[in-house]
């Protein structure tokens, strides 16, 4: 069992984005992973994902741009071990907007910016860039 399986769920994207992958499997699935993933196609870091029949799975398929990928790097930063947790003052910028930081609020799974249009905080998941 894996002590942080939105670490694992992130890594895995972005060794499968390394590798030149098109979509990679996310298992075992949950609630709280494809509410990630729903902000990172918002945001347009990923094509899309899909459940498999048994909702035990995920796949993610990965955006390209001109055949570099959009999805660079991810930095977990709230973890099991360590929570952090912003203020809606302190909602930190990714790269002076370039990026995004992924937050769990009391309205759902939020990206930065929708976070600062609806001034709220919560807690810092990862930053996406």
């Amino acid at each position: 069992m894996w002590s942080d399986p939105i670490a694992d769920m992130l890594i895995r994207i972005k060794n499968a984005v390394r590798a030149g992958h098109k979509e990679v499997e996310i298992y075992p699935a949950s609630k709280f992973k494809a509410e990630i993933l729903k902000v990172l196609k918002r945001e347009g870091f990923i094509e899309g994902f899909r459940w498999s029949k048994d909702r035990r799975r995920i796949t993610v398929y990965l955006k390209y741009y001109q055949g570099k990928p959009v999805l660079t790097e991810v930095k977990r930063i709230s973890k099991p071990g360590r929570r952090v947790y912003v203020k809606a003052e302190e909602v930190p910028w990714v790269l002076n907007g370039l990026g995004i930081a992924v937050l769990s609020t009391s309205r759902g799974v939020l990206s930065d910016r929708e976070c600062r249009r609806y001034r709220i905080g919560g807690e810092l998941i990862c930053y996406v860039w």
